[in-house]
């Protein structure tokens, strides 16, 4: 709803702008109070769960909320810490999921995702307005991840124990620190 107020808005395009505006702000709402778990103190995988998500670190990046706001530092924290300590952090990357909280009915393990990893760089530069060491955070994540790219500069969807490709390949992202 807000991506198609935000065309409607930019391109003059018709639209009960009154009626979008309300419903896109019931969903938001919606998913602070059914989908922030108090006892995790994070955002999580879906209403009721108590399982992380990294795909809620594209929160911030499609300014659903404030890098900034508590709640999503408090998920970016839950998020970065490591398996062990149920977080989503390995030692190469993060995790979509626990598979440990998440049956997604493939067989076999997963690797650490790449662009979700990059999606945490992200979100913790942004936070970093908040607290400055989570630049730091950020860059050597970003820094190990330049790592993790073939001899043609491109990435694995995911990558495995040993930094194995694994899944489909995207392109370098095109970052550069300021």
């Amino acid at each position: 709803m807000d991506r198609a107020l935000r065309l409607a808005f930019r391109r003059s395009f018709p639209a009960d702008r009154s009626r979008w505006m309300q419903c896109r702000d019931e969903i938001y709402q919606d998913i602070l109070d059914q989908g922030w778990n108090p006892e995790r103190r994070s955002f999580v995988q879906s209403y009721g769960s108590t399982a992380l998500e990294a795909a809620c670190l594209v929160m911030p990046l499609v300014f659903f909320m404030s890098p900034s706001d508590p709640m999503m530092l408090e998920t970016i924290n839950a998020m970065a810490k490591p398996l062990k300590q149920g977080g989503l952090m390995s030692g190469e990357g993060i995790y979509r999921y626990s598979l440990e909280h998440t049956d997604d009915g493939l067989p076999g393990g997963e690797g650490v995702f790449n662009m979700w990893t990059f999606w945490l760089v992200e979100a913790l530069t942004r936070a970093s307005k908040a607290d400055a060491s989570r630049l730091r955070e950020a860059r050597l994540l970003f820094e190990r991840m330049l790592g993790m790219s073939n001899h043609l500069g491109l990435y694995s969807e995911e990558s495995g124990l040993c930094g194995e490709a694994l899944g489909r390949i995207f392109p370098r992202p095109l970052l550069t620190w300021a």
